[in-house]
């Protein structure tokens, strides 16, 4: 594939997911209220319209194919009103939507991973007819006979209408057999309209006489159009048009006949040679669609400007990264010992204009900073059909409630923590919430079950919360249940109650007695969790017994830049991020206090917190050994709080955060709470701790 096809694919891909995504959450919005708008029939019928001309332009026919039946149908509705639909008629049409928004999604995924399209299709395209034909009752009874074989041109005996400002008309005939004859005739008539061709058509009342179906079927339909000119044009597009068998271009009768007849191919999914454009122009959502090949006039308005670009992901991450080096460069240059020799009035000048450039590359980090940050709604939508899929099979009603969905965060933390909070929510649904009304209604609860999916920002971080208002957790049956299992690793007396409930995120847990679709095979929770923190986030669980349970995640903003307070031990700086520093004081020995196993702990705000050595953690050679002639940073992480002893402090600093060189992963050096590392301003190299890490590892040295 060349680069200009590749560039094509890319762009498909995007928008064709972006429309899937927004058709998912109309469906799911309507199908709260039981009903569609008129303005989502429309949104459904553009939708599938430009769904079909893509795909048909990439040869994806499964795509096109299956796009245009649905397009057909919504055709019909939209022409008929929504409101001609009974309720079973809308349930049924919402469930065929849900299906066939699920086909057209694997179809994608295919052509993601390369893998070959569906070519049965009939099978799933012909339930979407079935279903038009139910709607449409009778409707197209008149069809079921058309002229036995006979090509449509042969009712070449029929007279042309009488038009006299006519120069010329367009003959169509369409496919045998089709049904429903007068509305895809208006939809042909309504594609040239919405590229303004000036024409006039025959039989007038095509799209509201029913009974215009028979005629068609025998003499076909009239475009009339005032010059050849115009035909000329508009025939680019009508042959691009599906379901046309044949065409003719017919001069008015009084001038010379130069009839000549032209039978497209087969059209259900052939490449237009007009762009795709929007059903109803006031309505238009998207870009401005470009006028047919042929040229059709142009609009009275002025062109709207493009605003919106789409960029590869990549792209931004090389911007990022330069960014990064840009600051490490920018810092090496001010910091510089050469800066000394200067006279100082040099040096002063020198300064002032280093001032300028830190504030200028400031802003440039803020701004390639917010190019790769994204609204979390579309992971937060996506749990809209996960709940609503589950209460039709688990047979549970259950209402989500999303708070916070336009909380911004990194991309390709986004993409990361879309699995994890989906496994929550599923979990949620399966054993969180009750299984009847009956049973929530004894424990004197709302009938439907309640399920709020939040997100909040602080000052580095995003709070993603998932939480129900089901059955909650028993610490005491957890307890026997992991000791059933053999996962406890001290007697059951000494957990407590948070120990507990943390036992789920054991592998090989489960609270499920059997194993379901969903749940109940003892994988899940452990993986969870081991997700959340690869992205330098921190998973904790909370549940009350018998009124719910909270699941709570931190995650940074982004896993490119941080702040951080670099701190020495010996010849070696470490950086500590910033968001989990509470506060940093200095002690004398009669502050120190020892636990029964001879740790030593600090007392703050009436609490006592352990005291970790970082020099004897890691072993690292440094002259200040005495608690008074260093400093405590006193930091917290998830639910642990600690104090870290390191030599001094040098300051506050923005980072780039590196990944370790790849040769130091067999050394497993997460599990000793190295993050990462980060080049300083002199060019040396600092390592930035994790603190959770940190606090786990030491407690698993004792």
């Amino acid at each position: 594939m060349d680069f200009g096809m590749e560039a094509m694919l890319e762009t498909y891909l995007y928008e064709t997911n972006s429309l899937l995504d927004s058709l998912d959450e109309l469906l799911v919005n309507d199908e709260k209220i039981g009903d569609f708008s008129s303005d989502d029939v429309n949104e459904i019928f553009r939708t599938m319209h430009t769904i079909k001309g893509s795909s048909a332009m990439m040869e994806f026919n499964s795509l096109a194919t299956i796009a245009h039946h649905i397009e057909d149908l919504f055709f019909y509705i939209r022409d008929k009103g929504i409101e001609s639909l009974d309720p079973e008629h809308k349930k049924e049409l919402f469930n065929l939507m849900f299906r066939s928004g699920d086909y057209l999604r694997s179809e994608v995924q295919k052509v993601e991973n390369g893998a070959p399209l569906s070519e049965d299709i009939d099978s799933f395209a012909n339930e979407i007819n079935e279903f038009l034909k139910k709607i449409s009752s009778d409707s197209n009874a008149s069809s079921e006979d058309p002229t036995g074989g006979e090509d449509g041109s042969a009712a070449g005996v029929s007279q042309v209408p009488e038009d006299p400002d006519a120069a010329c008309f367009i003959h169509i005939f369409l496919d045998e057999g089709l049904g429903m004859e007068n509305l895809h005739a208006f939809m042909i008539i309504n594609t040239l309209q919405e590229y303004e061709f000036a024409f006039r058509y025959y039989p007038e009342d095509i799209e509201s006489n029913e009974n215009t179906s028979a005629q068609i079927v025998e003499n076909g339909f009239y475009l009339a159009f005032d010059s050849q000119d115009t035909a000329a044009r508009a025939e680019e597009l009508v042959k691009s048009q599906g379901h046309v068998r044949s065409y003719e271009i017919e001069d008015n009768p009084g001038k010379k006949s130069t009839a000549s007849k032209v039978s497209p191919e087969p059209s259900e999914a052939v490449t237009p040679k007009a762009p795709v454009k929007n059903f109803d122009a006031a309505e238009q959502k998207g870009t401005a669609s470009a006028a047919p090949a042929g040229g059709a006039a142009a609009k009275s308005h002025a062109p709207v400007k493009q605003n919106l670009i789409s960029v590869n992901v990549l792209k931004l991450d090389s911007i990022l990264d330069l960014v990064g080096e840009l600051v490490i460069t920018e810092s090496m240059v001010t910091s510089s010992p050469e800066l000394n020799l200067l006279p100082k009035e040099s040096y002063d000048n020198f300064m002032k204009s280093a001032r300028q450039l830190h504030k200028l590359t400031d802003d440039l980090q803020d701004i390639a900073m917010s190019l790769r940050m994204v609204p979390i709604s579309g992971v937060f939508q996506k749990m809209n059909r996960i709940v609503r899929d589950m209460k039709q099979k688990l047979d549970k009603d259950v209402r989500l409630i999303v708070e916070g969905e336009n909380t911004e965060m990194d991309k390709n933390i986004v993409d990361s923590i879309q699995d994890p909070i989906m496994h929550i929510v599923r979990n949620s649904m399966d054993h969180g919430i009750e299984e009847t009304e009956e049973e929530r209604i004894r424990a004197g609860k709302d009938p439907q079950g309640e399920i709020i999916l939040s997100a909040t920002h602080t000052s580095s971080e995003v709070v993603i919360s998932v939480t129900d208002d089901g059955y909650g957790m028993d610490p005491a049956k957890l307890l026997a249940k992991a000791a059933d299992k053999g996962l406890l690793t001290k007697p059951a007396s000494e957990y407590t109650d948070k120990e507990a409930l943390n036992l789920i995120m054991l592998p090989g847990f489960s609270t499920n007695s059997t194993v379901t679709e969903f749940s109940g095979r003892g994988v899940g929770m452990d993986v969870v969790k081991k997700n959340i923190e690869a992205v330098g986030g921190t998973f904790a669980l909370d549940s009350v017994l018998g009124s719910g349970t909270t699941v709570t995640m931190r995650i940074p903003l982004t896993l490119a830049i941080m702040d951080g307070m670099k701190v020495t031990v010996g010849q070696s700086i470490f950086t500590v991020p910033i968001a989990n520093i509470r506060q940093s004081f200095k002690i004398t020995a009669s502050e120190v206090i020892y636990d029964d196993y001879g740790n030593e702990m600090v007392e703050r705000m009436d609490s006592f917190y352990p005291i970790l050595r970082l020099h004897r953690f890691y072993n690292l050679e440094t002259e200040v050994t005495n608690l008074e002639d260093g400093i405590l940073l006193w930091v917290e992480a998830n639910e642990c709080s600690y104090c870290i002893f390191v030599d001094c402090l040098i300051g506050e600093q923005q980072v780039v955060v590196k990944p370790l060189p790849i040769y130091l992963s067999s050394f497993e050096l997460k599990n000793y709470g190295i993050n990462g590392c980060t080049i300083l301003g002199d060019g040396s190299i600092s390592i930035i701790l994790d603190v959770l890490g940190v606090y786990n590892a030491a407690i698993d040295e004792k």
